[in-house]
C-alpha cells in the first residue's frame, strides 16, 4: 500500500471522509462590466465597526458588479461550464457534488463549504471553480463563491478578472454592503466575492464577531444557496484552521504522488475537534499506461 493510500485509509478511518480522484489544472480569463445598487436595510455593531447584515433579500440583479465568464476558453482549460455537457472532468464533478448537495441543507451551516489543501499549489482553486460551476447546473441551487484565501488570492487570475474590494473590506467595516462586494456573472447561478484588500490580521477578522454575523446571513438568507470558500492551505495559515470551525462541510484536496502521509495525519489532526463533514479529493492522478489524468469518487 502506498504512502497515500494509507492515508486516506487512515482519513477514511477517522472522519468517515468521502474521497474523489481527479485531475487538475489552471488559469482563465473573462472581462468585467456593470449594473447597479444593492438594497441593504440594516447593520449590527461589533468591535470592528459596522457590517451590513441583511435583514432583506440583496437585490442582487441591481448590483453594481458583473463579469462576463468566457465559457469556452474555460471549457479549453479542462473548467466545468454549465453548457459544457457530458465530459469526463464534467461527470467527476456530478459525482463529486452530489454527497455534499445531499447534506447541504441537512443542519446548520452544512451548506457553507471549506476547499482546502495540505500545502500550496495542490490544486484547491481549480477544484473550488470546477465545484462551484457544477452546482451551478443545478436546478434547485445556487452558489457563491468567496476567494478567502488571503496570501495568495487565486479566484479573480483564474478567472480572468481584475481583484477588488471584497470580504476582508467588509470585515474591516470599510464597506457595509454585502452586496457592494457580490459579483454576478454570466452564468445565471454563481456568484463571487474576492478576498478583497490583504490585511496583517487576517485569521483575526476571520474569527471576529463580524465574521460570525456574515457566515450566519450568507448561510440562512437564502434556502437554496451554497457557499463555497476556497481557502488558504492549511498547514501553511492559520486562516483556514479558523474559517474550519465554521464551516458544515470540509473539502481536502490531496494532490497525488506528493503531499506525503505526515501532511496529511497533520492535517486531520487539525480537524479532530470539527463537527463538519470531512470529504478528499485525491487530484492529479496519472494512469500507468499513457500518462493521463483520470479520477472516481469513492466511499
Amino acid at each position: 500500500m502506498s504512502i497515500i493510500e494509507k492515508a486516506i485509509s487512515k482519513l477514511e478511518k477517522e472522519v468517515g471522509n468521502k474521497a474523489a480522484k481527479i485531475s487538475g489544472r489552471s488559469k482563465t480569463r473573462i472581462k468585467s462590466n456593470k449594473e447597479q445598487k444593492p438594497v441593504v436595510t440594516s447593520r449590527k455593531d461589533n468591535l470592528l465597526g459596522n457590517v451590513a447584515v441583511l435583514n432583506e433579500p440583496v437585490n442582487e440583479a441591481a448590483n453594481t458588479n458583473y463579469i462576463d465568464i468566457d465559457l469556452s476558453r474555460l471549457n479549453q482549460l479542462g473548467i466545468v461550464t454549465p453548457t459544457q455537457g457530458k465530459t469526463q472532468i464534467a461527470e467527476q464533478f456530478r459525482i463529486i457534488k452530489r454527497p455534499l448537495l445531499t447534506k447541504a441543507f441537512a443542519k446548520k451551516n452544512n451548506n457553507l463549504i471549506m476547499i482546502t489543501s495540505a500545502l500550496q499549489g495542490e490544486g484547491k482553486s481549480f477544484c473550488s471553480v470546477n465545484l462551484a460551476m457544477s452546482i451551478a447546473s443545478e436546478m434547485d441551487h445556487r452558489v457563491l463563491l468567496i476567494d478567502t484565501d488571503v496570501a495568495r488570492p487565486s479566484i479573480p487570475n483564474l478567472l480572468g478578472f481584475k481583484s477588488q474590494a471584497g470580504l476582508m473590506d467588509i470585515l474591516l467595516g470599510e464597506i457595509n454592503d454585502v452586496g457592494d462586494v457580490l459579483i454576478k456573472t454570466n452564468v445565471e447561478k454563481l456568484s463571487l466575492i474576492t478576498v478583497g484588500t490583504a490585511h496583517s490580521h487576517a485569521t483575526e477578522l476571520l474569527a471576529s464577531q463580524t465574521m460570525v454575523l456574515l457566515l450566519e446571513e450568507l448561510a440562512q438568507r437564502y434556502n437554496d444557496r451554497i457557499v463555497i470558500f476556497d481557502a488558504p492551505p492549511i498547514l501553511l495559515t492559520s486562516e483556514a484552521r479558523v474559517l474550519a470551525e465554521r464551516m458544515g462541510q470540509i473539502v481536502l484536496v490531496v494532490e497525488a504522488e506528493r503531499t506525503t502521509q505526515q501532511a496529511v495525519n497533520h492535517v486531520v489532526s487539525q480537524f479532530n475537534h470539527s463537527k463538519a463533514n470531512i470529504n478528499l479529493i485525491y487530484n492529479k492522478v496519472r494512469t500507468f499506461a499513457a500518462g493521463e489524468y483520470y479520477g472516481y469518487y469513492y466511499s
